[in-house]
């Protein structure tokens, strides 16, 4: 990727801030025991494909895995130097993946998709000891994706709306339902990785988002609430998951919701940016869709020099398979803009 420049020569990324540089538990509470996942793989189980003119050529990004007529699959996010775009791979074991295409590709003529389209989360059973399989409503599968308005890496404030499909590789897309123009001061400046659960007849978007500062901004976590899929209303009490302090692990960031429901528990992944640039995944829980309290320990680090997560270790996707949690994240080595962007895998259950 050495050879792709940003688009707006000085305007700062997310990647570039990345490059650059709450409430906890009270001590004792052990609230992270049922979700630890410290063996890593430690090798990416999808990378980005070289092949010339692939949509995924520069890097692969931000994991969805789910169980679908008996395999396992994950949508991920190829980068190509001119946006985001949408892959599918699949796989019977969690660590072999096939990739099976590019199924949301960017629509030049559109306002909305012209540059980049990312499926971020399909709807699914939301236990997190579950199989993980996706929903129909109405006999379609339900998507949410984030789009951005101009080339580059994550440029402009992106927009946030939902998808539809009969057969997971073909999907139409609404207008967008969520826009930051529309939301309070906290994610005026953009909306980011949108999260689909459904609950007691709603349902519950969450997403992170960022201030409107051009540099140094902050990422936090909100949700906003339907039961028609029409109309959304912002939980007024939003982010649910914000900053830490000074020298916390979310300091920056609490970004990118993951969010499963563990009996009457719920339990939202996320990673969180440090003031010195380090990402990691974390975790806080809740006895409610609307009030989390943050665990106090890393849940994936970032790796030693020379592991494929010695920079960043972030973006959680987390499936059961066989009583182990199997926790997904993007995996980066090196620096911008030679780093390596993949996804690697960590478990409950210790590799053999």
């Amino acid at each position: 990727m050495s050879d792709w420049k940003p688009a707006g020569a000085g305007a700062p990324t997310r990647r570039t801030i990345l490059a650059a540089t709450g409430a906890w538990a009270a001590p004792g509470a052990d609230i992270l025991a049922p979700y630890r996942t410290p063996h890593k793989y430690g090798q990416l189980v999808l990378a980005a494909d070289p092949a010339a003119g692939a949509f995924d050529q520069r890097a692969v990004d931000c994991p969805f895995v789910f169980r679908h007529q008996g395999r396992f699959h994950m949508t991920y996010l190829g980068f190509d130097g001119t946006g985001y775009q949408t892959g599918l791979a699949a796989s019977d074991d969690l660590v072999h993946w096939q990739r099976l295409g590019c199924i949301l590709k960017r629509v030049p003529s559109s306002p909305v998709t012209r540059y980049n389209i990312a499926l971020n989360w399909i709807l699914r059973d939301s236990r997190l000891r579950s199989e993980g399989a996706v929903k129909k409503v109405k006999g379609r599968y339900l998507g949410v994706y984030h789009a951005y308005p101009n080339a580059g890496y994550e440029q402009g404030p992106a927009v946030i709306g939902l998808c539809w499909s009969r057969d997971l590789r073909q999907w139409e897309i609404g207008e967008p339902c969520l826009r930051a123009e529309d939301g309070a001061e906290w994610e005026r400046g953009g909306l980011y990785k949108p999260c689909l659960v459904e609950e007691g007849g709603a349902y519950y978007l969450f997403y992170n988002a960022k201030t409107d500062a051009r540099s140094r901004w902050r990422e936090q976590t909100g949700v906003a609430t339907s039961t028609d899929l029409k109309t959304w209303k912002r939980y007024a009490g939003s982010p649910v998951v914000r900053n830490g302090g000074a020298g916390s692990w979310d300091e920056r960031f609490a970004s990118d919701p993951c969010v499963m429901k563990d009996g009457r528990r719920w339990v939202l992944f996320y990673f969180g940016l440090d003031a010195k640039g380090v990402a990691r995944d974390l975790a806080a829980v809740g006895d409610d869709l609307y009030h989390y309290t943050k665990a106090g320990e890393i849940l994936i680090d970032v790796g030693p020099t020379g592991t494929v997560d010695s920079t960043y270790a972030h973006k959680p996707s987390v499936i059961c398979h066989g009583g182990d949690l199997y926790h997904f994240y993007c995996a980066v080595s090196g620096r911008w803009p030679n780093e390596v962007r993949g996804i690697s895998v960590a478990r409950s259950r210790a590799w053999t």
